[in-house]
């Protein structure tokens, strides 16, 4: 469903990302993991068309990002890790605008459910600009849920969230999955990745540096099961001071 091929990105002189390949199936969450200043963001907004590729290929349901970009960005929905709403449009006329942005607006039958779940009903007349974090984080995923995308795409997507918006969202990701979506997860939060993704990719200065599963890391690394991701991921990422 998600497929980027030798991913390349660089910033001046620098690379973000260099030659990063994975997929994402439908049906499935696959955790971005990687320390700060690792590549994910970096990618992230590459597989959202916000920053375009130096070298490689994004396909999005199977449409190339670069060469059919209006086809790619309708199969997919982004939450990045600063929502930024508009200041002047309440909540629901969010809603409204992301439907008839996607010619979608019969999904609108779905946005009573979807802001009662993510505790926003109450402020569905409130402007953007009178929200707080937490509050613009949940009006960022219920954009994205509006629509009925293929894909799914978050940026830390817990990072401000009370504790009952953190579970509700990560039930809306689960019902997601179960209904043949594919979900891209960009996270810090190891314990999280590990109880909600099938799969993890672990970057490390715009570099894979492992892929699969939790019992496939412990295979890769010869650990013990009651290894955490958490202590694999330090064992991956760790830098090593010269001598």
């Amino acid at each position: 469903m998600l497929q980027v091929q030798n991913l390349w990105k660089r910033f001046g002189d620098a690379w973000a990302v260099e030659d990063l390949s994975f997929h994402v199936n439908s049906g499935e969450i696959v955790g971005l993991l990687g320390p700060n200043g690792a590549g994910k963001t970096t990618t992230i907004r590459c597989v959202a068309s916000l920053l375009q590729p130096t070298e490689g290929r994004i396909l999005l349901d199977g449409h190339d990002v670069s060469e059919d970009p209006v086809a790619a960005k309708r199969a997919l929905a982004f939450v990045p890790e600063v929502p930024n709403p508009y200041e002047m449009l309440t909540v629901m006329e969010h809603l409204r605008f992301v439907a008839a942005a996607y010619r979608m607006e019969e999904e609108l039958v779905h946005a009573e459910a979807i802001l009662r779940r993510l505790d926003l009903w109450e402020k569905r007349n409130e402007l953007g600009v009178s929200l707080s974090k937490g509050m613009r984080q949940k009006l960022a995923c219920a954009c994205a849920f509006i629509h009925q995308a293929k894909i799914f795409c978050f940026d830390e997507p817990l990072i401000g969230l009370d504790p009952k918006g953190m579970r509700e969202l990560k039930s809306m990701l689960m019902e997601r999955r179960e209904q043949g979506n594919a979900l891209l997860v960009s996270t810090h939060m190891l314990d999280t990745a590990e109880r909600l993704c099938d799969r993890v990719i672990i970057l490390k200065r715009g570099k894979l540096v492992a892929e699969g599963t939790v019992q496939e890391l412990h295979e890769k690394l010869s650990s013990t099961d009651g290894t955490s991701l958490e202590d694999m991921f330090l064992e991956l990422t760790e830098e090593i001071e010269p001598v």
